[in-house]
């Protein structure tokens, strides 16, 4: 089976920097390497941890098998893997297990295999690779080798990669909210150029973030992302400005108010086909932050 990979990047656009995923959306099975012997207590904690418990593979060895031919990285050094696995375990998988349903969406939802690279990626356009996830089967961490939670823009660089990518299952197994594609028909730009627009430009057409405009399914998966892990979401795009004097003002409400039908409509479907309320999940991850 055709293994069709999607990314997250960095690309550096004056001081922006900007995250993605590429390809198809479909979902598809692991590519899988040969079991890894038990040797240390730490794969013996993968073991217990993450194999048996839900099925994941960590991969923390033979990283150039889980990146394209030319590019080159680096594993995780051994006393990261496990800060790593902690953080993993602290702000992704345990919240699903604080909220009603959250548990058996997890376990029936997980992808098969995580890998974990040292360092990030860095591709012949200037872009940088922050994660990548093969079709709901795999998702990829890099740059583990700086683990650090306390790390404001680390951590959240790194949740937005597992959310976003998580939240991809939904919309491929249960398809989109209904009509959710109508709500910014006209802000969409597609893969090609959503690198031109800038954090302020993509919340005037509606949108989270540049990448938002690729697609209607990345609209969803950044949406349920910055939803989630953005402590000041609400804030940033719901809050609108009473008493508007302005143009600007009144593009900019006009953009929230688009962007509430949208949170609205995601937080409804979103609870009706897996069980799981966003806000209760967002709940529990924002206490952790």
């Amino acid at each position: 089976m055709e293994r069709l990979m999607k990314r997250h990047v960095w690309m550096a656009l004056s001081i922006m920097l900007l995250t993605a995923c590429y390809n198809e959306e479909e979902l598809n099975e692991p590519i899988k390497e040969p079991s890894i012997t038990i040797e240390t207590e730490l794969d013996q904690y993968i073991e217990d941890n993450f194999t048996k418990k839900w099925g994941m593979a960590i991969r923390y060895r033979f990283v150039d098998n889980f990146v394209d031919p030319g590019e080159k990285v680096t594993p995780p050094s051994l006393d990261v893997v496990r800060p790593m696995l902690d953080f993993i375990d602290e702000f992704w998988i345990n919240p699903y297990l604080e909220v009603p349903n959250g548990e058996q969406f997890f376990a029936e939802h997980v992808p098969a295999e995580i890998v974990l690279l040292g360092g990030v990626i860095f591709n012949p356009d200037g872009t940088v690779v922050l994660g990548t996830a093969d079709a709901g089967a795999q998702i990829t961490f890099t740059n583990v080798n700086a683990v650090d939670p306390e790390n404001e823009a680390w951590r959240d660089l790194q949740l937005q990669t597992v959310y976003h990518e998580f939240a991809h299952t939904v919309h491929q197994l249960y398809k989109l909210p209904n009509a959710f594609e109508t709500i910014t028909p006209l802000g969409y730009t597609g893969p090609g150029s959503w690198f031109t627009l800038n954090n302020s430009q993509a919340l005037d057409r509606g949108f989270v973030s540049p990448y938002a405009t690729v697609s209607p399914n990345e609209d969803f998966a950044e949406t349920v992302a910055f939803f989630l892990f953005d402590q000041d979401f609400s804030e940033t795009f719901i809050e609108t400005e009473s008493d508007c004097e302005t143009e600007d003002c009144a593009t900019d409400n006009a953009a929230k108010i688009l962007l509430d039908t949208k949170i609205s409509a995601i937080s409804d479907h979103y609870e009706r086909v897996t069980g799981v309320s966003l806000e209760d999940l967002r709940t529990a991850i924002q206490s952790r932050l």
